[in-house]
């Protein structure tokens, strides 16, 4: 971080965005944030792993995704500019990157103001029909052709009580067919009991972690056609030729998808 604090960004309260970044080794945080995540790390050592696996993902689900010919992704809940962000792997797409987070907010623009084919703005996954009405995110993405969203990582921010399948569900109805969603999310199937601890750190940061359940998880693709491999752990989702795939199955710390909308869904 540099010594310059923008306006609105308070340090002293531990920040997702920024305790993700310091999971995945990056500078753009500070003491509150550090603090805060050594103590998840102490719950929940493999979270650094899972985090890069996270990012490692958003790779290969967006490379898939354009291979198959879409060339506007809609980024919400995008968290701090980092290696492999989608513009840096779709490089012929249009891409919004949206976020609630100042600092998000401040980083990105000033990283990727210059880029035409990036707009970064102001939106709540909470808030999704503002979202789909942003006349900046309307001027730069046609909803009335193929879309590919992307919600990584920030669905377990979403408490129940904010209907995060309702949430989904009008996002998809305002996709074209042929459209994706591109999702990730932590699941507590194989270690139940880390999420109190995980849950405490979070409830003092600056959003919650609701922890769920693989079959949970699994109804925020409901309206969607899921593709092969279906919603696995992060490693399993059509890994590079030669990788070293650590385990199988629902019940890991992340799991993740795709989904594509149908003429009928």
């Amino acid at each position: 971080m540099t010594d310059q604090i923008p306006t609105g960004i308070q340090t002293h309260i531990p920040n997702v965005a920024r305790m993700y970044d310091y999971y995945l080794g990056g500078k753009d945080n500070f003491p509150a944030d550090r603090e805060a995540a050594e103590k998840v790390l102490t719950v929940v050592p493999e979270i650094r792993h899972s985090a890069r696996s996270n990012r490692a993902f958003l790779g290969r689900a967006v490379d898939f995704v354009a291979r198959s010919g879409i060339r506007q992704f809609l980024d919400i809940g995008a968290g701090l500019p980092t290696q492999n962000n989608v513009h840096q792997v779709a490089t012929d797409a249009r891409v919004v990157y949206v976020d609630n987070d100042p600092t998000v907010l401040v980083h990105g623009r000033a990283i990727l103001g210059k880029n035409e084919n990036v707009t970064i703005v102001h939106g709540d996954v909470r808030r999704p029909g503002e979202i789909l009405e942003h006349p900046d995110i309307r001027a730069a993405i046609d909803f009335d052709q193929p879309v590919a969203v992307l919600l990584l990582a920030i669905m377990h921010f979403v408490p129940d009580e904010d209907d995060p399948e309702g949430i989904i569900a009008t996002l998809r109805r305002a996709l074209a067919p042929g459209s994706h969603l591109i999702l990730s999310h932590v699941a507590i199937d194989a270690r139940p009991e880390a999420a109190e601890g995980v849950t405490k750190v979070y409830d003092r940061a600056s959003s919650p972690f609701v922890p769920r359940t693989g079959k949970e998880i699994t109804r925020l693709f409901d309206g969607f056609d899921v593709v092969e491999p279906g919603i696995v752990n992060l490693p399993e989702w059509r890994p590079d030729p030669g990788a070293v795939v650590p385990y199988k199955g629902i019940g890991s710390y992340f799991l993740g998808g795709v989904g594509v909308v149908t003429e009928d869904g």
